[in-house]
């Protein structure tokens, strides 16, 4: 299956370089220069991934990103920027957007990045995950081979006569680790994406430790979920695949 990807930029040389980084790994790869114009694309063509840029003139990367969850919900999105931050980190994952990265992101990291999510968008409609109403107001369940039912925007978890609830930190947690399946994020991410604050790469260790602990506790009632919140030492936290 050839994969359609548009890109969306304002700078002609940063657009065209990414454009021509993707075509060569053999996806077929669109460009648009602003966000009405991939707006007006995205109205009339399948598009499996968007890789739009945060500041542009007109409308922005996450303006693009809402109007985009309106009419086409499926397309996957990866966030370009120069201007990090936590309120732009913290919208980017309440638009579920698949991955945040910082210009200038190296060709290794895109392309990861875009094989991940086209992955995922392939996988989506066996992975137990469904969507209904508005895409950014959504009811989000995966259910595991084992009957396990994960209820990601009630953070609940159940199996069998077993319910455990989640706090509103802890279920964050567990939707960022499970929607990024094999995904390793460093400490620093994760307070940063949780707990919507920065910190410093010594800090975010000590302040993430107790909240990974308590899920892990939690999760230890469910078999099939009690090791899959791994720790990569010295780096961070990924959610493992189902083996």
């Amino acid at each position: 299956m050839k994969f359609n990807i548009l890109v969306v930029d304002d700078e002609p040389v940063a657009r065209q370089s990414l454009t021509d980084i993707l075509k060569l790994e053999g996806y077929s790869v669109t460009s648009a220069p602003n966000g009405q114009a991939a707006i007006g694309y995205l109205r009339g063509h399948a598009v499996d991934l968007m890789i739009v840029d945060l500041r542009m003139p007109g409308m922005d990367g996450l303006e693009v990103v809402q109007v985009l969850n309106q009419i086409s919900p499926d397309t996957e999105v990866i966030l370009l920027t120069a201007f990090g931050s936590t309120e732009t980190a913290i919208q980017a994952l309440r638009l579920r957007i698949h991955d945040y990265l910082l210009k200038p992101a190296s060709a290794t990291q895109i392309i990861t990045s875009v094989k991940k999510a086209l992955t995922r968008h392939s996988e989506k409609s066996h992975t137990g995950i469904f969507d209904e109403g508005n895409p950014t107001d959504t009811i989000e369940v995966v259910t595991l081979k084992d009957g396990t039912c994960v209820d990601l925007a009630r953070r609940q978890i159940k199996h069998k006569s077993v319910i455990e609830h989640l706090t509103p930190a802890e279920g964050r947690l567990m939707r960022i680790l499970m929607e990024n399946e094999g995904k390793v994020f460093s400490h620093r991410e994760l307070v940063l994406l949780v707990q919507g604050y920065d910190t410093s790469q010594r800090e975010a260790p000590e302040i993430l430790r107790p909240l990974v602990s308590r899920l892990r506790h939690k999760l230890e009632q469910f078999p099939i979920l009690s090791e899959r919140v791994v720790s990569i030492r010295g780096t961070g936290y990924l959610y493992e695949a189902d083996k």
